[in-house]
């Protein structure tokens, strides 16, 4: 299987298991404790009530798991055939099971967890505090971040679970401009990408009367503004950390090789290939081709170092989104010539 395959298949896996825990989250929240808490005035009580916890991500971090080992297991098939100087065949192995790779693979898991939950708790406290600030009752604001169950399927729509802080202040600021009755700012609603264009008439129409969009209307496009956010939120996810656990462990497994003996890092060249269409940043687009050994790294235009794409030491303006690989080089020869020489002497 391909590079390109592995982030065909596993990409949707994680953002599928995101979404199902968000799923999970919403159904499970007992609206009237929030409310209750919120009646008290207690935005830190109400938080709690959703119980936005590690363990609720737990499928999303198997999925993160198998994508890593499949990375492993993909870099040593990409590997030469090799000969030691007997003639017998060089096996490479990957272990996920290494205490290294095991290492690895838990700091990926925690981190993305971690900053998951963090991130929630921040934006739904804000989200909390602009709804009662601007005047919404206790359970109005609970809905706004919860979601509304639809009649039909009995799930809850919209809300703000899942989304980042950054996501939430956004659709804040849609819901403020939509409801100014300034036809400027109204008109700043046709320039989101993640709008629901079914809603464009129903703007229109208020900007030519002159009036804001307000209750059940406003309601359903923040509504449709956050469900649409939350794809894309799931689709950024899991296209960032499968590029993070595929590419760890490609280079965890090529580590793996030399502490074996099966060859040198002195032999190891890795060359950076990008996805090689429009959506690859200019700064990786520089690097597309370019070699250095195995215990090099790269460096941006913009001076980041890169050990391999989607690197989580990285800053994430290098790393999000990224869909390019890096190619791993064997001299075998020279590596057969150096394991000759060894024997003989």
């Amino acid at each position: 299987m391909s590079f390109e395959e592995l982030l065909a298949k596993y990409e949707p896996a994680l953002a599928a298991a995101f979404w199902q825990a968000i799923e999970d989250i919403k159904s499970s929240v007992v609206l009237a404790r929030v409310v209750e808490r919120l009646e008290r005035g207690d935005v830190n009580g109400a938080v709690e009530a959703m119980q936005i916890e590690p363990e609720a991500f737990s499928a999303l971090e198997i999925a993160l798991q198998e994508a890593f080992n499949a990375g492993g297991t993909n870099a040593v098939g990409e590997l030469p055939k090799v000969m030691d100087p007997q003639g017998n065949r060089v096996i490479w192995r990957f272990g996920v099971r290494n205490p290294v790779a095991e290492a690895i693979l838990r700091d990926l898991s925690s981190t993305m967890v971690v900053h998951i939950t963090d991130d929630q708790r921040q934006g739904i406290r804000q989200a909390l505090e602009q709804g009662l600030a601007r005047g919404a009752n206790p359970k109005s604001t609970a809905l706004d971040v919860v979601g509304r169950q639809n009649r039909v399927t009995g799930r809850r729509e919209g809300g703000v679970i899942g989304l980042t802080r950054y996501q939430i202040e956004f659709i804040e600021r849609a819901r403020v401009h939509l409801a100014s009755g300034d036809p400027e700012l109204m008109n700043r609603y046709f320039e989101l990408k993640t709008r629901d264009k079914r809603f464009d008439r129903t703007v229109m129409a208020a900007i030519r009367a002159g009036k804001p969009v307000t209750g059940e209307a406003l309601t359903k496009i923040v509504g449709r503004l956050r469900d649409k956010n939350l794809l894309l939120r799931g689709e950024m996810l899991a296209r960032t950390e499968t590029m993070m656990a595929l590419s760890s462990a490609r280079n965890e497994a090529m580590r793996q090789q030399i502490e074996a003996g099966k060859v040198q890092a002195q032999d190891v060249t890795k060359v950076w290939r990008s996805a090689g269409d429009s959506r690859v940043r200019h700064t990786h687009r520089v690097l597309n081709g370019k070699s250095v050994g195995m215990d090099e790294v790269f460096q941006s235009p913009f001076g980041a170092l890169l050990r391999f794409p989607g690197d989580p030491r990285a800053p994430i303006s290098e790393i999000s989104g990224c869909r390019c690989r890096l190619e791993y080089k064997v001299d075998h020869i020279g590596a057969v010539v150096r394991r000759y020489r060894a024997e003989v002497v």
